[in-house]
């Protein structure tokens, strides 16, 4: 059984996601402070030669973890094809179809050849024609435009962006409360369980 368990810090900031293995060995380095949502596993471990019981782990879908709170906000979520067309949910931003990810590209706004930079906020999906059409002209001069203003994903978004799989209900909740107001993310349902 795949699982994935959203790790979090004690502050409830989402850090990472888990499989199952690495939650057992956080809960039995007593490393986990506390739990929300559905219990998604249960681990049945070794006996206790002492009491002759048996080990068991219950993992729920969420699981805070003591130590230090890292400030995520800083870190730069990194610049990835795949992320960027889930961030525009496969939809060409300009000509504003949804194409399989096979026939998408990656649009620098403000061309690479003139200043740009390829950094979030100054790129957007394109499918393949409409990127040639466009070129290295600026919008003003290739008489297209932007459907969306890009933006740099939180680091919220960006584990919701870049996880491999379907995100539990209770999970996607957890992690839609630090979505940003300019989100895409937020009415996206084909990122959450069914």
């Amino acid at each position: 059984m795949s699982v994935s368990i959203l790790r979090v810090n004690s502050a409830g900031m989402p850090v990472e996601w888990l499989n199952w293995q690495e939650a057992v060995c956080l809960h039995a380095r007593d490393l986990v402070s506390w739990t929300y949502g559905e219990e998604v596993m249960e681990v049945h471990g070794g006996y206790s030669r002492f009491t002759g019981e048996q080990t068991v782990v219950k993992l729920s879908s969420i699981m805070a973890c003591k130590g230090k709170v890292v400030g995520l906000e800083r870190k730069r979520p990194p610049l990835t094809n795949r992320a960027l067309f889930r961030r525009d949910h496969n939809v060409c931003m300009y000509c504003g179809e949804t194409f399989r990810e096979c026939d998408l590209s990656r649009d620098h706004v403000i061309p690479i050849s003139r200043g740009g930079r390829d950094i979030w906020t100054n790129v957007v999906t394109a499918c393949k024609r409409c990127n040639a059409r466009k070129g290295d002209l600026p919008l003003d001069r290739c008489g297209m435009e932007l459907l969306a203003l890009p933006y740099k994903p939180n680091h919220a978004e960006y584990l919701a962006l870049t996880h491999s799989g379907r995100i539990l209900g209770d999970q996607m909740a957890f992690l839609k409360r630090q979505f940003s107001s300019h989100s895409r993310l937020l009415e996206d349902a084909t990122l959450v369980a069914s």
